[in-house]
């Protein structure tokens, strides 16, 4: 078998560069390419750090390379990624002492089960060994007290270097903090956007959190001045989008993720995770039934190019679990909880992969005239 440089050029240059609109060759993502007798080794270098995009790009480059020149090739191919330093935003927030990572958990409508998903991400968190807290910060619908069987305790007061602190309700080994604790199961909360950020403020940077690995945050469904709150106040490690299949849905989780990526947010998505992705009735855990259509945010995920983080099923032992206040991940070998699992091991994933190749989040600055501007120093 005797491979020729030109004719694996030539297969590059049938591939569009995300992004580009150019092929691999022309937008210089091929850096170099090296023959050894039936071996290709292509580099390439891309801007997108998502593990996803990696695979994408690798998978491609693979298939042109067989198609086009030779079914039996010994393809490798090592993708590097490359953030101009104009475009890392630096940190010009209020980071919160002792917190590796603050992930916001986000949907573009409600009825998802965004709260269900943040809570089982939180124990799958806890139950890989990391040290976890919980922001309820839906304001206006605060449901983690419930699904963690806390909603009748109330945060500790402590005293930390003089000041006194609010002390995060812990249950399965989760630190939480909601709105929830400090009003009546019954009482609607009718608050003004200033109100009820100043609520959360208190709640982020009032509390004794002490070390952790994690910080999730709970935010309200859609897009609103409370997420422009919570970005102001804090330098976001990344956020995760959660949708159902359904277009309904998937319309508008395209709004929470251009809510992120807009250039005075600049907030990484992590990725999406889809929601009843389908039904499995117990006495018949091999059949799936897709009641609100299949695979709607893998198609949204790549056409977004976001990883998909997770499937997680629709069990009737999801919905009980939240009723009662033990979250479903806490169980043991059952799909639920493997699912969750992936779920967990993939978000951290992401995580890893974006503190090595992004700068921290810079918090936000929002003024009446110009929208959303970063904060000078």
């Amino acid at each position: 078998m005797t491979l020729q440089k030109s004719q694996v050029i030539d297969a590059l240059r049938k591939i569009t560069s995300p992004g580009e609109g150019d092929n691999l060759i022309d937008a210089g993502v091929v850096k170099n390419i090296v023959i050894f007798g039936d071996e290709v080794v292509v580099d390439v270098t891309i801007s997108n750090p998502s593990f996803q995009a990696k695979k994408k790009i690798e998978v491609e480059i693979m298939r042109a390379i067989h198609a086009e020149v030779h079914e039996k090739a010994k393809v490798k191919v090592n993708v590097a990624v490359d953030t101009p330093a104009s475009e890392k935003p630096e940190i010009k927030g209020k980071p919160i002492e002792g917190i590796k990572n603050i992930i916001a958990v986000a949907s573009g409508k409600g009825g998802v089960g965004k709260s269900t998903i943040t809570a089982n991400l939180a124990i799958a968190l806890r139950k890989m060994g990391f040290r976890v807290g919980l922001l309820d910060a839906d304001i206006y619908g605060p449901s983690i007290p419930m699904m963690f069987d806390v909603q009748e305790q109330r945060p500790a007061s402590v005293e930390i270097e003089g000041r006194s602190k609010m002390k995060p309700v812990e249950n399965y080994g989760v630190k939480i903090l909601s709105i929830g604790f400090f009003t009546h199961p019954d009482q609607a909360v009718i608050w003004r956007g200033p109100m009820a950020s100043k609520a959360l403020n208190q709640m982020i940077f009032d509390a004794d959190w002490g070390e952790l690995d994690f910080l999730l945050i709970d935010l309200p469904p859609g897009t609103g001045d409370i997420h422009l709150s919570i970005m102001q106040a804090l330098p976001i490690t990344g956020a995760v989008v959660v949708s159902t299949p359904q277009n309904v849905a998937l319309a508008d989780a395209r709004k929470g993720i251009a809510m992120f990526r807009q250039e005075t947010i600049n907030v990484p998505v992590l990725g999406l995770v889809e929601n009843m992705a389908y039904f499995t009735p117990a006495e018949l855990p091999e059949n799936k039934y897709y009641i609100f259509g299949k695979e709607g945010v893998k198609y949204l995920a790549q056409k977004m190019e976001v990883p998909l983080l997770g499937e997680i099923p629709l069990v009737q032992s999801l919905r009980e679990s939240g009723d009662v206040g033990r979250p479903a991940a806490l169980q043991e070998q059952t799909p639920l909880a493997k699912a969750f699992e992936e779920f967990a091991r993939n978000t951290v994933a992401e995580v890893v992969t974006r503190n090595q190749f992004l700068a921290p989040t810079e918090a936000i600055k929002i003024t009446t005239m110009a929208g959303c501007s970063p904060k000078k120093k």
